[in-house]
């Protein structure tokens, strides 16, 4: 057990308190999720697995709730970062003005990748989409303070400042040591183009039944096939079927 996990029950009696203030402001208790999570990643660095199992019960939600939330947003993190989280825009105005030099100076300078923390843990690197300061680009931010007019000189300046500890922004805190990188396997598999379960254990991954297939037949002749296997797992589809295709599947399945 590391420290961090040691210290957590200590941490959320501290922070108990202020949790339920942010409750009581909302009808639903579901609606604190998130100002909840970003009070814990601020006194952790990020979102712990401790932190999701404690909102989970204090909302009266499931952990998986809470995970498929943390998960969407990208500003709440999953795993460790740096101290510092450097972020480059590289949208289209970013993109027209130097961003992808500015970027390469980044990633030699640090000696590290989009999504990765340097070894001794300090700097956390990212490339994101448009932060909506076009008029003032190459632009990023530093632990989401906005740098602007970004340049090899002011980046050589950022970087000895931080490692000098006298960076104008504050650095995050950090309460584990992160790994070299803070991206989450599943998501790093579906950027590589690998299929999601739905399209595995198939004949042909990139045609399990739809795709090419307006009419629904090869969807349709799989259920056949396999004794309706997977009706009644879920009552979530609504649909109307059609007069024939719930005569073929069997009346107790009609309209749904």
């Amino acid at each position: 057990m590391t420290q961090r996990e040691q210290e957590f029950p200590a941490l959320l009696a501290r922070l108990r308190p202020q949790c339920d203030r942010i409750v009581a402001q909302y009808e639903q208790k579901r609606s604190a999720l998130l100002p909840i999570m970003h009070l814990f990643q601020e006194h952790e660095g990020f979102v712990s697995p401790e932190a999701v199992r404690a909102t989970s019960e204090m909302l009266g939600v499931t952990p998986a709730v809470v995970e498929s939330t943390v998960s969407f947003y990208t500003l709440l993190f999953r795993k460790p970062v740096g101290k510092y989280v450097v972020q480059v825009c590289r949208g289209l105005a970013c993109t027209i003005n130097g961003a992808e030099d500015v970027m390469r100076m980044f990633r030699e300078k640090l000696g590290i990748k989009h999504l990765e923390t340097t070894t001794d843990g300090l700097i956390s690197y990212e490339e994101v989409e448009c932060l909506a300061a076009c008029d003032r680009a190459t632009c990023g931010q530093v632990n989401l303070e906005f740098v602007y007019d970004l340049e090899e000189k002011q980046i050589d300046q950022m970087i000895v400042a931080m490692r000098g500890g006298t960076y104008a922004v504050p650095a995050m805190v950090q309460t584990q040591q992160p790994e070299r990188t803070w991206s989450i396997v599943q998501d790093v598999d579906v950027s590589r183009g690998r299929k999601s379960r739905g399209a595995t254990d198939v004949p042909e991954p990139d045609n399990p039944g739809g795709i090419g297939d307006a009419s629904g037949i090869i969807m349709l002749d799989r259920i056949v096939e396999h004794g309706l296997a997977f009706h009644g797992a879920t009552h979530e589809r609504l649909v109307e079927e059609s007069k024939d295709v719930a005569e073929l599947i069997g009346s107790d399945h009609a309209g749904r």
